[in-house]
């Protein structure tokens, strides 16, 4: 059976990725291929998938400024342009380029790598990440390019970036919160600590509203968007107390102490249910593996 090559590079991690971007290009099959060195800032185009989109007119113009006096430190990492020939777009870089253009630079120094649309994707994603260039919503946006394209699941893009499994589904969720949060995130009005908080809300909108005019901690905010949750339960459970057996409640205390969580039992005329509660995706995830434990 054929392997694709892409998901066995999953296995490798991001230092084999990084390996990859640092090896010589291949020219001799495209010979209209330029190797490593340097290329026309007008034959290189930035990429409409690019998973930053966001970039600030400020740190523009001072990246620019230090272009015009020290160079381009770090090369643009290019491919081949998908459609145009002897045209190149870029991997990683955009905001060199950017800044380089109008520090006035011709020719600009780039690496250049032939890679697929899922390669470069990933790539860009990584360098990103790991420049911490990227917002929380651009970069859960990134992440959801690759699952909705690539057929990604949350295992590969923990492996791919070097990132835990819970931070790309807390990464991930972000992308339920209204638009105006995200763009709340995307402005720096928000952090990232904050815009999770937000998603477990009951009123997401009017708790980022108070975040930001009290200038709260994102344990004030964590704190804030639980409590309404915590406390309905709570008149709840008291007033059933009353109606449950010694026989249910020590069996609901015996699974709060293998599962750590809150647990409810409700006897119905025909069967039941069990609730439990969490407030963390890391708690859900501790559950689940238990769960799946031999017995």
């Amino acid at each position: 059976m054929n392997e694709d090559p892409s998901k066995k590079r999953l296995g490798r991690g991001l230092a084999a990725l990084i390996g990859e971007m640092d090896k010589p290009a291949e020219v001799a099959a495209t010979p209209t291929h330029r190797s490593d060195g340097t290329v026309p800032i007008e034959l290189i185009a930035a990429n409409p998938k690019n998973p930053r989109r966001t970039f600030s007119e400020t740190e523009l113009g001072e990246l620019a400024d230090s272009i015009r006096e020290h160079g381009i430190v770090q090369p643009v990492v290019i491919r081949p342009d998908p459609v145009r020939q002897d045209h190149f777009e870029i991997i990683a870089g955009e905001r060199r380029w950017r800044a380089a253009q109008r520090a006035g630079i011709t020719d600009l120094p780039v690496i250049v790598r032939d890679v697929d649309d899922r390669a470069a994707l990933e790539l860009a994603i990584i360098e990103n990440v790991q420049r911490a260039d990227l917002n929380a919503v651009e970069e859960a946006q990134g992440y959801q390019q690759l699952v909705d394209e690539h057929n990604y699941t949350q295992a590969d893009l923990a492996q791919t970036i070097g990132k835990s499994r819970s931070h790309v589904a807390n990464t991930l969720r972000l992308l339920k919160l209204p638009e105006s949060l995200r763009d709340m995130v995307a402005d720096g009005a928000l952090s990232a600590g904050h815009a999770r908080t937000l998603i477990t809300a009951n009123d997401p909108v009017a708790l980022a509203k108070r975040i930001v005019a009290e200038g709260l901690s994102v344990r004030q905010a964590e704190t804030l968007a639980q409590a309404p949750q915590k406390t309905a339960p709570q008149r709840k459970a008291g007033t059933d107390a009353v109606h449950k057996d010694a026989d249910t409640l020590a069996l609901e205390k015996l699974l709060a102490d293998v599962t750590g969580l809150k647990v409810a039992i409700q006897h119905k005329e025909k069967g039941g249910e069990i609730k439990i509660a969490y407030h963390t995706l890391e708690q859900l995830d501790e559950l689940c593996r238990r769960l799946q434990q031999p017995a």
